[in-house]
C-alpha cells in the first residue's frame, strides 16, 4: 500500500511539471508495477486492493453528489433530462452499431454499447476538480447527465445480467430492474423530503463524530445499493446528494475532500493493474475505431447539451472534453463479459479503449478551447478579445 501510494504520487508529480493530469499517471502507475508487467511487481494479485479501490470510487461518488445540489435539479430538471437522454442516444446508439460492425456477437455487442455509451463517473468528477470548473455555468448540464447516465446503468445492468448468464427468466430480468428501481427511487424521495431529519441525523460539532457518521452512511448504502441490484457508486452519489443539502454539507464537503483524493489515487491505480500491456496490440485497430467514435459522438452530444441551456462554443467544448472519459463502469462491464464466456478479445478491447480515454480525456478538457475555436461561432468567440484590445488601443 505504502508503495503503491509513493508510486502514484512521483509520477503524479513529474507529469504535473510538463502539465499532465494525475488520472492517467496513477493508472499508469498501477500497469508499471502490476503483475502483467516486467519488473518490480508492488501487488502481484489486483484483488488485494478490491475492497480500497471500491471505497475510492465511493468516496469520489460521494462527494460528487455532495457538489449537486438539489435545487439545482429542481431548477434543472427537464432541460437535464433532456440533455442525458441526448448524450445517451448517440453514444450508446453509436456503441450499439460499432459493436455490431465488429461481429463479435449480439451479447458483445449489447456490452460494448454499454462501454462506448456511459462516461467515467470517477474520471469525470477528478476532471472537474482539477480544471476547477465545478463552478461554470456548463458544470450543471455535465452533473446531470452524469445522473441521467447513473439511472440508465442501474436498469442497463438489471437488464444485461439475464441475457448474460443466460439462465434468467424474461420475468425473473423484469424483476431485477424493478427491485433496482425501487431503491433507487426510495433514495431519490429521502433526498427530496427528508433532508430536513437527515440534517437532525448528522447534526453534530465533533468533526470525528461528523467524518464517522457520513463515511458511515455512504459506505452503507452503497452496499445495500449492490443487494438491490444498483451499483454502489450510485448508493453513494445519492447518500451525498442527500447531505449536501443539510446544514452540514459544507463541512462534510471539507472533511471528505482528503479522503477522496487519497483513495481516489488508489481506485486508478488498481484500474492499472487489471491491465496487461501484451494483450493490446491484437486489438489495437477497433481501439482506435471506437475512440474516433466517441470523439464524434461526445461533440455532438456537447453541441446539443450547450444548445438545450443557450451557451456558446466554449462551454459546449467544456461538456464534449469533460465527459468524453470511459473508465470504471467499463471495467465492470468487462468482467461481467468474461465471466460470460463471452469474446476473448472483449476484455483486452475495453482496457485499450478505456486506457485511451482515460488520458486523453482529461488531456483534452484541460486543452478545451482548441475546440471551441473550430466549433460553430468559435471563431468568433476567439476574435472578440482581440477586436476589444484593438479598440482600447484606439
Amino acid at each position: 500500500m505504502g508503495g503503491a501510494f509513493l508510486a502514484a504520487a512521483v509520477l503524479a508529480r513529474l507529469g504535473g511539471r510538463i502539465g499532465l493530469p494525475t488520472i492517467p499517471l496513477f493508472i499508469l502507475a498501477g500497469i508499471l508495477l502490476g503483475p502483467h508487467t516486467p519488473g518490480v511487481v508492488l501487488v502481484s494479485d489486483p484483488h488485494e486492493l478490491e475492497m480500497l479501490s471500491a471505497l475510492g470510487l465511493v468516496l469520489l461518488l460521494f462527494y460528487l453528489g455532495l457538489e449537486f445540489h438539489l435545487d439545482d435539479l429542481k431548477a434543472g430538471g427537464r432541460k437535464m433530462a433532456v440533455a442525458g437522454a441526448t448524450y445517451l442516444a448517440l453514444n450508446v446508439g453509436a456503441g450499439l452499431g460499432f459493436g455490431f460492425a465488429l461481429g463479435w456477437g449480439t451479447s458483445e455487442a449489447l456490452v460494448l454499447a454499454g462501454v462506448l455509451g456511459i462516461s467515467s463517473s470517477a474520471i469525470v468528477t477528478k476532471v472537474l476538480v482539477d480544471t476547477g470548473r465545478l463552478g461554470n455555468p456548463e458544470t450543471k448540464p455535465i452533473l446531470g447527465i452524469i445522473v441521467v447516465e447513473d439511472i440508465f446503468l442501474a436498469l442497463y445492468l438489471a437488464a444485461l445480467q439475464p441475457i448474460l448468464s443466460g439462465a434468467d427468466s424474461p420475468a425473473a430480468a423484469v424483476m431485477d430492474g424493478g427491485k433496482a428501481f425501487g431503491f433507487l427511487l426510495l433514495l431519490a424521495l429521502v433526498a427530496r423530503f427528508g433532508t430536513r431529519i437527515v440534517g437532525k441525523l448528522f447534526n453534530t460539532r465533533d468533526d470525528e463524530l461528523l467524518v464517522i457518521s457520513f463515511l458511515g452512511a455512504a459506505v452503507f448504502v452503497a452496499g445495500v445499493s449492490e443487494w438491490f441490484g444498483v451499483a454502489d457508486a450510485i448508493g453513494a452519489f445519492m447518500v451525498g446528494l442527500m447531505l449536501g443539502s443539510t446544514a452540514s454539507g459544507e463541512r462534510i464537503l471539507k472533511l471528505v475532500h482528503p479522503l477522496r483524493d487519497a483513495f481516489g489515487a488508489i481506485f486508478f491505480f488498481a484500474f492499472g493493474l487489471s491491465i496487461d500491456p501484451g494483450d493490446l496490440p491484437t486489438v489495437i485497430w477497433p481501439v482506435l475505431g471506437a475512440v474516433a467514435v466517441t470523439l464524434v459522438m461526445n461533440v455532438l452530444a456537447g453541441l446539443g447539451a450547450a444548445r438545450v441551456y443557450g451557451f456558446g462554443p466554449g462551454p459546449a467544448a467544456n461538456i464534449s472534453t469533460t465527459l468524453l472519459a470511459r473508465g470504471e463502469f467499463a471495467l465492470i462491464l468487462a468482467t461481467m463479459a468474461a465471466g460470460a464466456g463471452l469474446d476473448e478479445r472483449l476484455s483486452p478491447f475495453i482496457a485499450g479503449y478505456v486506457l485511451v480515454l482515460a488520458v486523453l480525456g482529461p488531456l483534452a478538457a484541460g486543452r478545451s478551447a482548441w475546440l471551441a475555436r473550430v466549433l460553430p461561432g468559435g471563431r468568433k468567440t476567439a476574435a472578440e478579445p482581440e477586436l476589444d484590445r484593438v479598440g482600447a488601443g484606439v
